[in-house]
């Protein structure tokens, strides 16, 4: 079996699902009502985060998923110990007895997550230093390493590479720096975040990313006892604190699989409720879907997307950092616009290559086209670098079902999507990937009425 194969058994083996392949028979509208836990953007980081504390904390709405479990691992790897609360998808991490791991047990639990690197601001904080394993290029990247690397050099942490990966020490502590980041990177403000909350002195953070899920990361810190103020110019500034106790913090609600959902309701006709879903996070959302023709009403509890009947229309989207239109929004929405009635753009400005998810629907009978220019309103960073970032979708085109093997995890949804769409059967392989940020995804389509088998 090829790295792909074996990635996403391991992912699906890890939260319970036995098979990696299933069959759909398409062309039937999903129509139910299905609950959401908290993002998995978040729950990731907020376990990292409570090895900051020197209480335990409780953490609410954990979803069932892959890279939960691969956290949960690296975080007993370390002494974290952790437990199931009162409640579902409640966990209790206590951090008392944090020690330093082994690079093997990292490089076993870690796979090909890039979370280790999160885990270095912290664990030089209550330790003195921290471990890398190799991650190697292709999992993870030079430049995502060594960028991080730079931030943590920064505070002060001395780096030393080894052949069997990196060593982190921070012999005279680790102290407030001022970082300017080129891009609002996610990731990059998460690690400052993480590393500034107790290293001594002030920290000013420039062109933060401010999503939601970082906020709400902004939030536990500030219950765990962090001073963290936000600027309306990105600009955030962290004043270290010598202690952090534990958090009680219930999460932030999965936008990117709500926004998944909504997008099936519309590419099958369908008429799906999603629990826990919130208005004021996905309000860019909702412009773009409403334009598109699709419906929902804003609920107490959730929101109602669905297929009011008569055509779809073609839009125009760029994809961009919040308040912008998220680049895990696009994918299950090219689905659906392959049903529009006329030429929809698709021109994604975050990440370079997410386009290689459409070939499986060009087989399917969608007419999409890619080029490397930007085709959007205005140019971005990928315009003069050769990389294939906008999508031309000519609709409406009746989907066609095929043998479809998932790329990965937006992808992979959207692959589920077209499958349940289209006409006749359609074998999905390497579903596990899916398990990676998707709960419990075969029973909610269930309990949505999909037509599927599951495959040995």
């Amino acid at each position: 079996m090829n790295s792909l194969g074996d990635d996403a058994k391991n992912h699906g083996s890890a939260v319970g699902l036995s098979v990696d392949k299933i069959t759909i028979h398409g062309g039937k509208p999903l129509v139910g009502r299905i609950e959401l836990k908290g993002a998995k953007n978040l729950v990731t980081k907020a376990m990292v985060a409570a090895l900051l504390g020197e209480t335990p904390s409780v953490l609410k709405d954990v979803p069932n998923i892959s890279d939960v479990r691969i956290v949960r691992g690296l975080l007993e790897v370390h002494g974290v110990h952790v437990s199931e609360g009162a409640e579902e998808g409640e966990l209790i991490l206590d951090p008392t007895n944090v020690e330093v791991a082994h690079f093997a047990a990292i490089d076993a639990h870690a796979g090909s997550s890039r979370i280790p690197i999160l885990f270095c601001g912290p664990l030089l904080h209550r330790l003195g230093e921290a471990f890398i394993p190799d991650l190697g290029g292709c999992r993870i990247g030079d430049r995502p390493i060594d960028f991080h690397l730079d931030v943590l050099r920064k505070f002060g942490a001395v780096v030393e590479k080894l052949p069997s990966g990196i060593r982190m020490s921070a012999p005279n502590g680790l102290h407030g720096a001022k970082v300017e980041l080129p891009y609002p990177s996610v990731g990059a403000t998460e690690q400052v975040l993480l590393t500034a909350v107790r290293a001594e002195g002030i920290t000013e953070l420039k062109g933060a990313a401010i999503e939601p899920e970082i906020m709400d990361l902004i939030n536990i810190l500030q219950k765990m006892g962090a001073t963290i103020s936000v600027d309306t110019d990105r600009v955030i500034r962290i004043e270290g604190v010598e202690h952090l106790t534990g958090y009680n913090h219930r999460s932030l609600f999965d936008r990117n699989e709500a926004a998944s959902w909504a997008a099936a309701a519309l590419a099958t006709e369908g008429d799906i409720t999603v629990g826990g879903a919130r208005q004021a996070e996905m309000l860019t959302f909702l412009n773009v879907y409403r334009k598109v023709g699709g419906a929902f009403d804003i609920l107490e509890d959730g929101i109602r997307f669905y297929h009011p009947g008569g055509d779809l229309n073609p839009v125009i989207i760029e994809t961009g950092v919040h308040p912008g239109f998220m680049t895990d929004w696009q994918q299950p929405l090219v689905v659906a616009l392959t049903k529009a009635k006329g030429v929809s753009i698709v021109h994604e400005t975050v990440y370079e290559q997410r386009f290689g998810f459409v070939d499986a629907l060009v087989e399917m009978g969608a007419t999409i086209q890619i080029h490397k220019e930007c085709l959007g309103g205005q140019a971005c960073r990928f315009g003069q670098r050769n990389f294939n970032h906008s999508a031309v979708i000519t609709g409406p085109t009746v989907l066609k079902g095929a043998d479809i093997e998932v790329p990965d995890l937006r992808g992979g949804f959207s692959h589920l999507v077209a499958a349940l769409s289209a006409d006749g059967t359609s074998t999905v392989s390497n579903v596990g990937i899916i398990a990676r940020g998707y709960e419990n995804f075969l029973t909610k389509l269930e309990i949505l009425g999909a037509d599927f088998v599951l495959e040995d």
